[in-house]
């Protein structure tokens, strides 16, 4: 029941995900794709670093820099470039092969066995997502092509390393996805300033819809994100990304009046019973234990909040 609990509260993070097309269609500035990664990453970063309180130390300054790159910097940038070159089912389909990078790489890296009916789930997911997102008129263009690999890629590499790496003693998912989104929305900041130029006047449509990027979107679906790789395997955490698409597909038929077809709904069964599958297949499998907590030590009521909020309802002493 517990690892139910864990898995349902990760899915949040890619249902929310899903939520980005409709989003940035309706309420945000027209192509500027990179000034939204700045303004989903940012703000959020500072947020949660601010509100747990704590900032990174000794090696994990660098260790910060280095996932806060691949899971935001490297990655938005090269998603929204293969958005652009591609149409966006190819880009999508893409995307939904970043489970096939993390079988691989926590295979290597974690010791994780890739088992033959993960694999297949995850194969099962792209091509359920491929039912969904692909038209007839889908072509390919060889940049967005790389983009969207390098993209799905980069995830990959940062979903694994922030397994291996976990975190400091002593803090919690909060801090970690502070750090990670503020080093992100950092290194995009430059790029963005030199392919887009000055930032949009924005209205209150678009402050209403970065709001919700900044908070929902980014802020508390990264947190939930980095708190399940903290408690399942990396496999099993990315088996959960074909969600991402099908909430989108969902959020397009019911609020944007898109048709479904017959194809597009059993593309969406597909992939959304590999979803469950694979985390079915993952039960079994044992995650690497918590991280051990700081030695008791007294506290003034300034430095308990601090711990408390930085722990963030965190595992204690539960195993992942």
């Amino acid at each position: 029941m517990k690892r139910f609990a864990t898995v349902a509260l990760t899915a949040l993070a890619p249902v929310s995900w899903g939520s980005t097309y409709a989003v940035a269609t309706e309420l945000l500035p027209p192509d500027r794709p990179l000034f939204t990664g700045v303004m989903r990453a940012l703000p959020a970063g500072l947020l949660l670093t601010a509100l747990a309180r704590r900032i990174p130390s000794g090696a994990w300054w660098w260790k910060s820099a280095v996932l806060g790159t691949l899971n935001i910097g490297a990655f938005f940038p090269l998603l929204f470039l293969s958005a652009y070159r591609l149409p966006g089912g190819v880009a999508a389909v893409l995307g939904s092969a970043g489970p096939l990078f993390v079988v691989g790489l926590a295979a290597l890296v974690l010791g994780e066995r890739a088992r033959l009916r993960t694999v297949l789930a995850a194969v099962a997911g792209a091509f359920g997502v491929s039912m969904v997102v692909l038209t007839a008129e889908a072509r390919l263009d060889l940049v967005g092509v790389v983009a969207g690999v390098v993209s799905s890629a980069s995830m990959a590499a940062g979903t694994v390393m922030t397994k291996r790496w976990g975190r400091p003693e002593g803090v919690g998912p909060l801090a970690l996805t502070g750090w990670q989104l503020t080093a992100g929305g950092l290194v995009i900041i430059p790029v963005a300033a030199l392919v887009e130029g000055a930032p949009p006047a924005l209205d209150g449509k678009a402050l209403l819809g970065y709001g919700y990027m900044m908070l929902i979107n980014t802020g508390i679906a990264y947190w939930l994100w980095f708190r399940g790789i903290g408690r399942l395997t990396a496999t099993s955490v990315t088996l959960l990304g074909p969600l991402s698409p099908l909430t989108a597909a969902v959020i397009g038929w019911a609020a944007l009046g898109q048709a479904l077809s017959p194809v597009q709904l059993l593309g969406m069964g597909l992939a959304f019973g590999a979803t469950v599958a694979g985390q079915l297949f993952a039960a079994g499998t044992k995650s690497e234990p918590a991280e051990p907590s700081e030695p008791a030590r007294p506290f003034s009521s300034s430095e308990e909040n601090d711990r408390n909020i930085s722990m963030d309802l965190t595992d204690g002493p539960v195993r992942r």
